[in-house]
């Protein structure tokens, strides 16, 4: 597939510990098919034994599905059994094979590049959550008509960098729905049609000691915006690095800011504020990202298992100011709003971070 992006299979080689595989992906539903607009986030993980499956002492092994769901309703099911789950190697398939829980429930998920579906018993609530849909890619991570790349540059194929990161989707549509049943058969089916849907992925030993995450695609006006940021502290050969990026996708076009390429700076606060700014040879980007909602804890892979040591949130305002560098001056290509934009910090955080 041309839009297939480097790094969409499993990595997982079977010796390394501890491991784990995170797929994250996001459907943004505006206002004019629900109420105030909604986000429903889909994250599914893989973690290793860290004793190897061979020696039946699946020490924090197995699956994970958590949902954020509307009004930012968190879910999460642990799936101990890993012998149920599979994931293709040559491209973006995974799943978990059903698992019946009695008589009338089972469980499973199944995730293609162009079909999303799934079904969990939530034991403290007595509900049933389900869902499919259907996703149409409109942008990698790269300009479309050429190769995709890989977010983290051309070294990650060589797994120096920890741990791995790839935008797999920035921007495509998804048509489907998402449903609970409650304990009396009672269904709350929510429908949409065309909305903004977003994937990426991590995998490796564990999450930066320290990091922060932007991301929205469903800017007012600007249905073909897609946007990317992310900050770190992450690994490089056993030192550590602070590394930042943000990629944009606008009229057919990608622009990369990396640190290969790009000054980056940011003063992101422990939760509230998120200000970047960055700078190439021909463009400049600024991101101001801000909410005043508490957010919701996630878990995510640590080397001890998942824990909860990330906040997000889905209903997050961001301004975008994008720049034509021309000599000594900057002309301003177009700014861009949204009240829909994914906000995250995740790690150790006591005080903010300039960089």
């Amino acid at each position: 597939m041309l839009l297939q992006t480097p790094h969409s299979g499993f990595h997982w080689d079977g010796q390394q510990y501890p491991f784990f595989e995170g797929w994250y992906y996001r459907l943004t539903i505006p206002p004019a098919q629900i109420a105030d607009g909604q986000t429903i986030a889909f994250m599914y993980s893989f973690q290793a034994p860290v004793s190897g499956l061979s020696s039946g002492k699946q020490q924090f092994g197995g699956c994970t599905v958590q949902v954020l769901g509307p009004e930012e309703q968190y879910f999460c099911r642990s799936l101990p059994n890993l012998s149920r789950f599979w994931a293709r190697k040559d491209k973006l398939e995974h799943g978990y094979s059903e698992d019946r829980i009695n008589r009338t429930i089972s469980e499973s998920y199944k995730v293609t590049t162009n079909l999303h579906e799934g079904q969990f018993w939530n034991p403290s609530s007595s509900q049933i959550i389900r869902w499919s849909y259907t996703v149409e890619t409109i942008y990698g991570w790269g300009t479309p008509k050429y190769p995709q790349q890989s977010t983290a540059g051309w070294l990650s194929q060589f797994q120096v960098f920890e741990p791995g990161w790839q935008i797999l989707m920035a921007h495509g549509f998804a048509t489907g729905w998402f449903e609970k049943v409650d304990r009396l058969g009672n269904h709350n089916r929510l429908n949409f049609e065309r909305v903004a849907t977003y994937a990426e992925k991590n995998w490796g030993g564990a999450f930066p000691k320290q990091w922060f995450w932007i991301q929205c695609n469903a800017f007012e006006g600007r249905p073909d915006l897609a946007l990317t940021c992310g900050g770190g502290i992450r690994k490089v050969l056993g030192w550590q690095e602070s590394v930042g990026m943000v990629g944009i996708h606008y009229q057919g076009q990608f622009y990369e800011f990396a640190p290969w390429n790009s000054k980056i700076s940011w003063h992101v606060m422990p939760w509230g504020s998120w200000q970047i700014w960055a700078e190439q040879q021909d463009y400049a980007i600024e991101l101001i990202g801000k909410t005043s909602e508490s957010g919701v804890m996630v878990r995510v892979p640590t080397a001890s298992g998942l824990e909860f040591f990330c906040r997000d949130t889905t209903s997050g305002n961001l301004h975008v100011n994008f720049w034509r560098i021309q000599g000594n001056s900057k002309k301003l290509i177009f700014t861009a709003n949204s009240n829909q934009a994914g906000l995250e910090i995740g790690g150790d955080w006591i005080e903010a971070w300039h960089h």
